[in-house]
């Protein structure tokens, strides 16, 4: 019985093996057919982020993106691509896009790190310099040794005015790599911002010693030298920028500035052209078009390039005057008056506005309207340091007078924030106004321990004049100029002094570059150097001097007793010189400079 029973049972589990082998054959066939696709198609997206990835390095967000939703459509996790998706789409300066990949923070440990500090670029180019930081803060948990996260935290504080804190962390990313390339490009910038463009020179070669190929440490490094003067040597460094990143937009308008400079303003334009609009949120870019199109005649366009940069740069006069030429070229006399009545009213316009917008009356018949804005015109002007643009509620309490209330403000927030350059140099703005020389230059000396810019040190000169400190005035002359050797302000200082110490040969000749290099329509200058040239003896360059500088704004008095002056001092056309002093005299009085022509006339 059993042994039936066993031998069935064998049958039973003969019959049944055969399909459960099958069975499982059938499904370790399924199983280890399964796992390989899977593995590859694992493989296949992690790829096409690996290609995003160097795409994004290499500038190309079109390409980045299009293999990120590829890997997307591989089944890479959202988490996987959100930090380089956001990436991508800000190097197409798509930053509404990026912002939906970035701001929920949903990233891959693998990604973490970057997608923290896309975001906190992406808040720092909108303006959200806070939420910037709090991103900052959370990628400096997971890579808190990056000298490249330091870098970005620099500029991020440097931009929010903590500028000590800014070269902190410039400092801190060099002990981390001393050879980082962004982080000597960082330093350059704030030792040129600081010391001045000489100072900066180095700190850029370093970085290209350390990149060679770094297009952005050789564009820093190509600008530097163009404000120094250097120009063929900026020539050859955007001409190596261009080989290696053609049609790059920045070396194009470094370019074109180099040839205005030098009066190419035809090849300027048309290098600018080859930015393609790349640059035209930048005002210095669209100033220059400005100029461009001034020189080629085209009064429309260069309206428009003029209008941006005052939309801009809405307090800068440089810009309101050429856009005043460009309307007058333009045959738009009406427009004229009403577009500049505003800074005539305010008493914001210059001279030269004032005799521009004259003229443009007297086209249109109303010569009434025309002789009073050439008396105003005429009236001498002196020459006045404004406060800080931003001043805020202490510069409306100095505007009202309340110089005690204004004090006591920026004394408070300078306390408060030592290391902010606006704080230290508005401060010493406040004290300049209440004339305590001594106080502001302290005050100034604070502020340029951090930056030195061409306006701080205009008030720094203004502080040694009121302080009748020639020494100190000569110190700060002779050091700014050793870093910025073609600073205006710097050198129309220096002929200041050399005029006052007796060298007018000096004088002339620093005046004489300055006509040269972009001051031709300065009737200030002009009237200066004529002083100069009749100061050795040439009394024919005086002359001629002093007529550019009359026939540019013949209701000036400076411009009128120096012309009359010059002819005076030569002995000749007696008769016009003694027409000229007369019409001087009556608008300035009897100056030692028309009792001496007069003299000379006797």
């Amino acid at each position: 019985m059993r042994g039936g029973r066993f031998r069935g049972l064998v049958k039973w589990v003969a019959a049944i093996v055969p399909p459960l082998l099958i069975l499982v054959a059938c499904f370790s066939m399924v199983f280890t057919t399964a796992t390989p696709v899977a593995h590859s198609e694992a493989k296949r997206w992690e790829t096409l982020v690996s290609q995003a990835r160097k795409a994004i390095a290499k500038g190309d967000g079109i390409d980045a993106e299009a293999k990120l939703r590829a890997a997307l459509e591989q089944g890479a996790p959202p988490s996987e691509v959100n930090a380089f998706m956001g990436e991508a789409l800000m190097a197409q300066n798509r930053r509404d896009r990026a912002r939906g990949w970035l701001a929920p923070g949903q990233f891959a440990p693998a990604s973490a790190a970057e997608g923290w500090r896309a975001l906190a670029m992406l808040e720092r180019l909108d303006g959200n310099l806070p939420a910037s930081g709090r991103a900052y803060d959370q990628a400096l948990k997971i890579i808190p040794d990056d000298a490249a996260l330091w870098v970005e935290i620099g500029r991020l504080r440097y931009a929010g005015g903590e500028h000590r804190l800014a070269i902190d962390a410039a400092d801190h990313a060099l002990k981390l790599a001393p050879n980082d390339v962004r982080a000597l490009e960082f330093r350059g910038q704030l030792v040129r911002d600081r010391y001045g463009l000489l100072a900066a020179i180095p700190w850029f070669e370093r970085a290209i010693m350390s990149q060679p190929k770094d297009v952005s440490a050789l564009l820093e490094y190509a600008a530097t030298l163009g404000e120094l003067g250097h120009a063929s040597e900026c020539l050859t460094v955007t001409r190596r920028v261009l080989e290696l990143s053609p049609k790059n937009p920045r070396a194009y308008y470094l370019q074109a500035v180099l040839a205005a400079r030098a009066g190419k303003y035809g090849l300027a334009r048309g290098l600018l052209a080859r930015t393609k609009g790349k640059l035209d949120d930048q005002p210095g870019v669209q100033m220059l078009r400005g100029v461009t199109e001034i020189a080629a005649g085209n009064a429309r366009a260069a309206s428009e390039a003029l209008e941006e940069v005052l939309r801009l740069r809405p307090d800068n006069l440089r810009a309101r005057e050429l856009l005043l030429r460009a309307i007058l070229m333009g045959g738009q006399y009406r427009y004229a008056t009403l577009r500049f009545a505003k800074d005539v009213a305010d008493g914001e316009a210059s001279p030269y506005m004032l005799t521009s917008v004259a003229r443009a009356f007297e086209t249109l018949g109303e010569r009434q309207h025309a002789g009073e804005l050439l008396d105003r015109a005429a009236r001498v002007q002196p020459a006045q340091l404004r406060v800080l643009g931003d001043a805020g509620r202490i510069g409306e309490l100095l505007a009202m007078g309340q110089t005690g209330g204004a004090e006591a403000a920026a004394e408070a927030t300078r306390r408060s924030d030592p290391g902010f350059y606006d704080a230290q140099a508005l401060a010493g703005d406040v004290q300049l106004a209440l004339g305590h020389a001594a106080e502001a230059q302290a005050r100034y000396a604070l502020a340029a321990e951090i930056r030195m810019p061409e306006t701080l040190f205009e008030r720094r000169f203004a502080a040694y004049s009121m302080a009748r400190d020639p020494a100190g005035a000569r110190v700060l002359v002779d050091g700014f100029l050793r870093q910025s050797p073609t600073s205006r302000p710097a050198l129309r200082a220096a002929a200041q002094l050399a005029v006052a110490g007796g060298d007018i040969a000096r004088a002339r000749s620093i005046l004489a570059w300055l006509r040269d290099n972009g001051g031709a329509g300065d009737v200030e200058l002009l009237f200066d150097l004529a002083m100069a040239e009749a100061g050795v003896g040439d009394f024919g360059a005086a002359q001629d001097a002093a007529l550019i500088a009359y026939r540019l704004q013949r209701a000036n008095p400076m411009a009128t007793q120096a012309l009359g002056y010059s002819y005076a001092a030569a002995g000749d056309r007696v008769v016009e010189a003694r027409a000229l002093l007369d019409k001087a005299q009556a608008m300035l009085g009897n100056t030692a400079l028309i009792a001496d022509a007069r003299r000379r006339l006797r």
